[in-house]
């Protein structure tokens, strides 16, 4: 998303690159006032609540200031960096971060505005894969009186917010709304609580209602008293302290943030059930071994094998026999939604933290294109590159506990999937192996399913099937 502020000059806005995030942090700048890029060149990397992205620049020119620094988080439709078209030549010279961030706030004017004439879009910068979204949003022509700077404020504000009810200036100081101004998690936080937001008197800048709005708006009014009492001497609130030698504080933004957000939504909407079984799992252990040995005679030459593969596979077998556990609760309409696919996420600790990419219509799989898959979505987040396409979708996911020595857990789900499965670490334990107790390799299997959707009988068949499959894997032949 570009706009201009003179013939030469075109300033780079800050584009939607998560499908409705309304802000990113600038990560890393590759570039810098002065700087030649060209149509296509990456300038920075920004991270979303989703995902790092690198940001392609969508013309030719010179860069004349970078409005804000690394680190800092931007709206969606703010500018970031002005680039001169025409090469420099008779431009002013570049203006610090630092200096320009407050000046970069406000969103440019294009030519012919104020009179209504219509100009032709500038092109958006595309990401690989996905598209940005447009604004159906249109101005009137202003007529009349000035219009007041803090109304015209509010309707920029609203048009960063992404709506498509924004207010209409005509005709004078009057802004009519459709709408109360809220961003999309305020939104989303007041239909949860069953608040109006109309209702909602709002408090942040040019009318926008916080969260601390809607939360007031719950609050349950204070009883009149019944009769006059003598005021009590005021307490001073505690004052919180802070020991800048024995503690740290980390900001939590960007993944770490969507991620909590995430699963608190998740823990306190869907119904959780968490079911437990320990499970033999030596011959699975043996045909890990058996395949890693001879992978040119199962075609999987070049591909990594692990257990992780085999659990996968006996997860994507016990849903193709129990199709019901594959599905979602739309909670607007009341329904049950029945998946015909399965988007299989694969949780991954990462350095920015825990996010979930799922392999696409895993269901249709054979083994080797599995291990492909599943190699490649690893390698990709271990890299920080995973996109946020990759990380929607999902369906049900598999959590991998036991490669921190973890015995097992009570994972959450992500939100919108009907079931994960969490698998603990392998251990050599005694057990009753025909009659005889025997070392054998054992682990404990966890499977956490949203009781709206799965009941315990349909919930512990698959848990069942799965273990069923990893003691005996020859059953993913007559099984599959």
């Amino acid at each position: 998303m570009t706009t201009m502020t003179d013939a030469s000059v075109r300033e780079f806005t800050m584009p939607d690159v998560g499908e409705g995030l309304t802000e990113a942090e600038i990560l890393k700048w590759y570039v810098q006032p002065g700087d030649t890029v060209t149509d296509g060149q990456v300038v920075c990397e920004v991270e979303t609540a989703k995902a790092a992205v690198e940001l392609p620049i969508p013309y030719d020119g010179v860069v004349r200031s970078l409005h804000f620094p690394e680190g800092t988080t931007v709206d969606v439709g703010t500018s970031i960096i002005a680039v001169d078209v025409t090469g420099g030549a008779g431009g002013a010279p570049p203006v610090e971060a630092e200096k320009a961030t407050a000046a970069a706030a406000a969103p440019a004017k294009a030519p012919g505005e104020a009179s209504g004439e219509e100009k032709p879009q500038a092109r958006q910068p595309v990401l690989v894969g996905y598209g940005v979204a447009v604004s159906s949003t249109k101005r009137r022509p202003r007529k009349g009186a000035e219009v007041p700077a803090r109304e015209v404020a509010a309707a920029v504000q609203q048009e960063l917010n992404g709506h498509s009810d924004v207010m209409a200036l005509a005709g004078g100081a009057t802004v009519a709304s459709a709408r109360p101004l809220a961003k999309p998690p305020v939104r989303k936080l007041a239909k949860d609580l069953g608040i109006d937001l109309t209702t909602v008197t709002p408090s942040g800048p040019d009318g926008v209602i916080t969260r601390e709005d809607v939360h007031a708006a719950v609050a349950p009014a204070a009883p009149e008293p019944v009769r006059a009492t003598p005021a009590a001497p005021a307490v001073p609130a505690p004052v919180t302290t802070y020991d800048g030698t024995r503690e740290t504080r980390v900001p939590v933004r960007g993944v770490r943030k969507a991620t909590a957000a995430a699963m608190v939504g998740s823990a306190f909407t869907a119904p959780h059930v968490t079911e437990f079984v320990t499970v033999d799992v030596t011959r699975t252990l043996k045909l890990v071994e058996e395949l890693k040995r001879a992978p040119e005679d199962y075609g999987m030459t070049g591909l990594r094998v692990n257990p992780l593969l085999l659990i996968a596979k006996a997860l994507l077998v016990a849903i193709r026999r129990h199709p019901e556990i594959n599905a979602s609760w739309d909670e607007a309409n009341q329904e049950i939604v029945l998946k015909h696919y399965v988007n299989l996420g694969i949780a991954a600790a990462t350095p920015r933290g825990l996010i979930v990419p799922n392999i696409k219509d895993a269901h249709e799989k054979t083994l080797p294109q599995l291990a492909a898959a599943l190699g490649e979505l690893v390698s990709t987040a271990r890299d920080g590159k995973t996109s946020p396409g990759a990380m929607q979708g999902g369906t049900v996911t598999i959590t991998n506990v036991g490669v921190f020595g973890v015995d097992t857990g009570t994972p959450i789900l992500p939100p919108g999937e009907s079931a994960i499965l969490a698998v603990g670490a392998i251990r050599l334990q005694p057990w009753v192996h025909k009659g005889k107790v025997k070392p054998r390799q054992v682990t404990t299997l966890a499977l956490s399913f949203d009781h709206r959707l799965v009941d315990g009988e349909l919930g512990s068949k698959v848990l069942a099937d799965v273990a069923a499959i990893l003691e005996q894997p020859k059953k993913l032949i007559t099984w599959a």
